[in-house]
């Protein structure tokens, strides 16, 4: 839990990345789909946040090593911030599929 805390504290991505899970877990209890929207939304809310605190772990690390700018450095973190994009585009997606599958149920 201190990782998550220290995130918490110090990434405001990551306090947003939080705000929009609590949000789809209310939208959730609002909603009542199938368990399978539960599992494939909160799979990917976990996965986004996951990644955002790999990230985080990667930067705090790579910063430490190597405080000067280098251009492998610059590639690792452009990368760790890659993943989180492309999971929080994929959760949007499964978010916008589920409206689309739920939408007059």
């Amino acid at each position: 839990m201190q990782g998550v805390t220290i995130a918490w504290r110090g990434e405001k991505s990551f306090r947003q990345q939080c705000i929009v899970a609590l949000g789809v877990v209310f939208i959730l209890l609002w909603r009542r789909p199938a368990l399978v929207w539960w599992a494939l939304l909160l799979l990917n809310c976990g996965l986004v946040l996951a990644a955002e605190l790999f990230n985080t772990a990667l930067e705090h690390a790579l910063d430490h090593l190597s405080p000067e700018r280098h251009p492998a450095i610059q590639v690792a973190k452009d990368c760790g911030a890659g993943a989180v994009l492309l999971l929080s585009l994929t959760g949007v997606c499964v978010f916008i599929a589920f409206l689309v599958a739920t939408w007059r149920t």
